[in-house]
């Protein structure tokens, strides 16, 4: 059979057209191999974009040179320094106030990107304030609030609530410049971990809450967020930053105890918080702010009673089921 030059052009037009058909196809794959194994290795060696380091006690040796205390790491990588002031002898009406149940100062840093976020509140005596103030001042460091927490207090206490954004180690020295001109002690605790009953039935109390506290020292603690995120303007503040709600119990003898600490609040929470608390025997010591540009707009309210423990739980109890 002949093959006419129209069907030789044809058929080599064929043969050309599938060599190049199994050239590319094969360049394709050569190539989506390639980038495969460029996007393994890739993945290999980069971090995650979600999965941010955790910060340790380890990465804060200079903030905690810098302030003179060492702090531990709270729940969204906070680093938290206490200070409480075990110097001062406090009572009220005839209670003598654990540091725990309303003495303690404390500063927490935050990270956020090349800065950090400083939060603290400062317990001082009425002589202490004007100096500590003016050092801070001098220092950068912002006062968002400076009031009571309770009632009836010898000697009168006041709480200095501090603000400051920039670099840690700078505001961890103005801090501790500042809180030398208090009597404020800097040294660890050398007080013994409370292991033994305390006095009260906190597993009863945990029910009665419905969450669980802790023991610090001699006064049962129980920290409860709120559900909504608190904003200091663009960054989230971790609610180990002091936002929030803190139930502390003293006991007093004969499964009494002493309460107080603060709820936190938006404003249509503010009075029904107040109503329960005082429909539950629960006195209100202080309704006030602690920061400056914080959202939602928040109130802490201060409160005190000296009381049966479980009634007292049942009370708080009923208030905090006013917020939400």
């Amino acid at each position: 059979m002949s093959i006419t030059k129209s069907s030789k052009a044809i058929l080599t037009r064929t043969r050309s057209s599938r060599f190049f058909k199994r050239i590319t196809l094969s360049a394709v794959a050569a190539l989506l191999a390639t980038l495969f194994v460029l996007a393994a290795s890739s993945a290999n060696e980069s971090v995650p974009v979600n999965s941010a380091p955790t910060q340790t006690a380890t990465d804060w040796k200079a903030v905690e040179q810098a302030l003179g205390k060492a702090g531990s790491m709270q729940a969204g990588d906070v680093y938290k320094v206490s200070l409480p002031r075990s110097d001062l002898k406090v009572t009220v009406g005839g209670v003598e106030l654990k540091p725990a149940l309303a003495l303690g100062s404390w500063v927490a840093f935050k990270k956020t990107g090349d800065m950090t976020m400083v939060m603290g509140d400062l317990v001082l005596t009425e002589d202490e304030v004007t100096p500590v103030l003016t050092r801070l001042q001098e220092g950068g460091v912002e006062i968002s609030a400076l009031h009571n927490h309770v009632l009836r207090e010898s000697p009168r206490v006041m709480y200095m609530h501090i603000h400051a954004m920039g670099d840690s180690v700078k505001i961890a020295k103005a801090i501790h410049d500042a809180l030398t001109l208090s009597k404020t002690p800097f040294a660890a605790s050398t007080a013994p971990a409370q292991t033994q009953d305390i006095g009260i039935d906190t597993k009863q109390i945990d029910h009665l809450m419905g969450k669980t506290g802790k023991a610090n020292g001699s006064v049962y603690q129980f920290s409860i967020a709120r559900a909504e995120k608190v904003m200091d303007s663009n960054m989230e503040i971790p609610s180990s930053m002091g936002v929030a709600h803190a139930i502390n119990f003293q006991p007093t003898g004969g499964g009494k105890a002493a309460i107080t600490g603060d709820f936190v609040l938006i404003a249509s929470e503010v009075n029904p918080v107040i109503r329960t608390l005082r429909d539950n025997g629960i006195e209100v010591t202080a309704v006030h702010s602690h920061m400056l540009v914080e959202s939602p707009r928040l109130f802490f309210m201060h409160f005190w009673a000296n009381d049966d423990a479980l009634k007292l739980a049942r009370g708080i109890r009923a208030a905090l089921a006013r917020t939400n």
